[in-house]
């Protein structure tokens, strides 16, 4: 039997976080860190990893062979679920699953496992799906898997990417186009040291209370408001100050998407000091109105600028996690290594960083 090999990147966002909950913009990169699955066409489906642990074994159309299935596993079980309510041929799959995305650490190892297995499942049974159709699907078993309700960003960025690009979604219309990343920029991801599962964090209680601030508006499109006009309509509505800042801060982080996009069109000197600013600015908005940031990504936020980032944020759904750094391409591996052990003598906690390039979005390798 032919083995086909299937990968999946995991994402980093630039700016725009939990914005897609409001169908905002948002702007990820695609990472050359994600997961890769060597498969066959087979009569059950059959996946296992040595490097994640765990195996998943189940019918080819999602139903159960007598087993619970549990960890990562259960993401295969929601993606072959939510394929063959669509339509998908009962074709099961054999194979290897291996991943360099660290877990925990808010750069979508779930979303890229998702896209992943869907992309080898939709190949073997021939039945191809459109990027945007596919990424619905594996939005819908991220849900399923864990009860999650998680916007369209993860999955979306892991099948639009581009090299040496980032990608501009507005994640209402799902309409996108590229910007290109400055060559002499490097992303540096920092990991906290504190891995949060997003289903026990505070991510859905956000999810609930910015649904609140929605309800309110009565009907009208947030996406398209400035700050004044949607602080006038909480006044006369009496949003409560909880949904109020959930609200103040999806609308102002999608002011800075497009903002960033404009700066990073034109990497100037003073526009990438602008940069820096903007991430900032979106930082403060995480910790102060979505109240999602942790002593830790706060201290590595601190210490990005000091020890000469160009712009620097907490990343992810928050609650511990990573920041996403932008450096000098040229003082990347210096600066890396500098921040780790500034953050080493002051965190009660162990740092890794990863210098990454934007990638090309999933495929059949």
């Amino acid at each position: 039997m032919t083995t086909h090999v299937y990968w999946a990147p995991g994402r980093v966002n630039l700016i725009g976080e939990f914005t897609d909950l409001s169908g905002g913009p948002v702007l990820p990169v695609a990472l050359d860190l994600g997961v890769r699955i060597e498969a066959a066409p087979a009569d059950t489906i059959d996946l296992c990893s040595h490097e994640l642990g765990g195996r998943a074994r189940l019918a080819p159309d999602g139903t159960s062979l007598g087993h619970a299935l549990e960890g990562w596993a259960r993401y295969v079980e929601a993606v072959v679920t939510e394929l063959a309510l669509i339509g998908r041929p009962a074709v099961g799959l054999e194979g290897e699953i291996t991943s360099t995305l660290p877990i925990g650490v808010g750069l979508s190892s779930s979303a890229a496992l998702e896209v992943a297995v869907g992309l080898a499942l939709c190949d073997v049974a021939d039945f191809p799906l459109e990027p945007m159709q596919l990424a619905q699907v594996a939005r819908q078993a991220e849900h399923r898997a864990v009860g999650v309700p998680c916007g369209i960003l993860d999955q979306a960025a892991s099948l639009l990417g581009r090299v040496g690009h980032a990608t501009l979604l507005e994640t209402a219309s799902l309409a996108y186009e590229y910007v290109p990343l400055p060559e002499k920029i490097a992303l540096v991801i920092i990991d906290s040291g504190i891995s949060r599962r997003l289903e026990s964090s505070g991510y859905g209680t956000r999810r609930d209370e910015l649904a609140r601030a929605l309800g309110a508006l009565d009907g009208l499109d947030p996406t398209g408001m400035t700050l004044s006009e949607i602080d006038k309509i909480a006044q006369a509505n009496a949003i409560d100050p909880i949904a109020r800042r959930r609200l103040h801060h999806v609308i102002s982080d999608s002011e800075r998407v497009y903002e960033v996009a404009r700066l990073l069109r034109n990497p100037s000197a003073a526009n990438l000091e602008r940069l820096g600013e903007v991430f900032r600015e979106g930082h403060e908005s995480i910790r102060r109105d979505w109240e999602a940031t942790t002593p830790e990504t706060d201290l590595l936020v601190e210490l990005a600028y000091e020890n000469g980032a160009v712009a620097a944020r907490q990343t992810g759904g928050g609650f511990g996690g990573a920041v996403v750094t932008l450096a000098w391409e040229k003082d990347a591996e210096t600066y890396k290594n500098t921040l780790v052990d500034a953050y080493g003598g002051r965190a009660d906690a162990v740092a890794r960083a990863y210098i990454c390039h934007a990638s090309a979005g999933a495929g059949q390798l």
